[in-house]
């Protein structure tokens, strides 16, 4: 067979999968409008299937990963931006219970303040990841949250862009997250979380209070354990699910009075602080590595997304916006 009558094989293929979608799409009770409109300008995109099969697989630790994601440009230009908009950050944060360096911290991290949301159309994305199979359940859960978007109007086709994952906006929310979380802010009618920075700060803070966030918590703290620790201690790493994470997340925690006894220490080798909270402790990378007591708000950044390096790269940017005070 030549190559190309095998692209025009697939590409069939990939119509007919098209085809399927919109009467599925139309059977869930989407308007006919909404539905020939957003499949009007799909196509089958080798790019999307390509960085999806081809994630980094360097070898990263957090001594690596921490100066790359967190540079000092970073941190300054947190701070700046935090400066800037304090006083609606504040409100925001007070409105949602959310310490406001959280907010800017995972805007920082998501899209660079905004400056990088991507430039792939989310309806296209979602659609060749679902065709290619491998998740499909997942991403048609994403293609019906995508058309609710635009049917609720929210944004229009031309200008509902993200990553090649389908993630979008000023938050990098997946469509299922942004019907979930996403918040119009300033009551203009539009969930906007692509041009209206007012609406991804709240969008932010409504995900991590609906993760169950309490902003009388910080979210952890680094720590140095004793010689021949019982590793049992740690927070069991290799999980499949949300739930078996959080099971052992439950077999670690226990009081920072606890942890103290057990001859844990903060980086300087004083005592924990003398307070009634508990604290599971997370190995990000090995026993070798950095030690972290992480408090309840760790489980909200890992709800987030569920990395070690994500959740600490935001703990540790939160940390550098909001110390020394601005």
């Amino acid at each position: 067979m030549s190559v190309s009558t095998f692209a025009d094989e697939e590409q069939a293929k990939f119509n007919q999968y098209v085809a399927d979608l919109k009467v599925e799409a139309i059977e869930k009770g989407f308007s006919k409008k909404i539905v020939d409109n957003a499949f009007a300008t799909v196509k089958f995109k080798k790019k999307v299937i390509k960085a999806d099969k081809n994630q980094p697989e360097v070898k990263e630790t957090l001594e690596t990963y921490l100066p790359k994601r967190v540079p000092k440009w970073k941190i300054d230009r947190a701070r700046k931006l935090y400066k800037e908009n304090q006083t609606e950050l504040e409100k925001i944060a007070a409105k949602y219970g959310v310490q406001a360096r959280f907010i800017v911290a995972l805007w920082g991290l998501e899209s660079n303040f905004g400056k990088i949301q991507g430039s792939h159309p989310v309806i296209s994305s979602v659609v060749t990841l679902a065709y290619d199979g491998r998740r499909e359940a997942l991403y048609k859960r994403q293609l019906w949250a995508a058309l609710t978007i635009l049917e609720e109007g929210h944004i229009d086709l031309d200008h509902f862009k993200g990553s090649w994952a389908g993630a979008m906006g000023q938050t990098q929310f997946m469509p299922t997250s942004f019907n979930a979380y996403a918040v119009d802010y300033d009551g203009d009618g539009k969930k906007d979380i692509w041009q209206n920075k007012l609406d991804a700060f709240a969008s932010i803070a409504n995900y991590l209070k609906k993760a169950g966030w309490n902003d009388s918590l910080t979210w952890g703290r680094q720590v140095v354990l004793p010689e021949g620790f019982n590793s049992e201690h740690i927070l069991q790493r290799g999980t499949r699910t949300r739930k078996q994470w959080l099971e052992n997340w439950n077999k670690s925690e226990r009081g920072l009075a606890d942890w103290q006894a057990l001859g844990l220490r903060r980086t300087d080798g004083t005592d924990l602080p003398n307070v009634g909270i508990t604290a599971a402790l997370v190995m990000p990378d090995d026993e070798n590595g950095r030690m972290y007591l992480a408090y309840d708000n760790y489980k909200a950044l890992m709800h987030w997304n569920r990395s070690y390096y994500f959740a600490t790269s935001v703990g540790y940017l939160s940390d550098r916006i909001g110390y020394p005070k601005i």
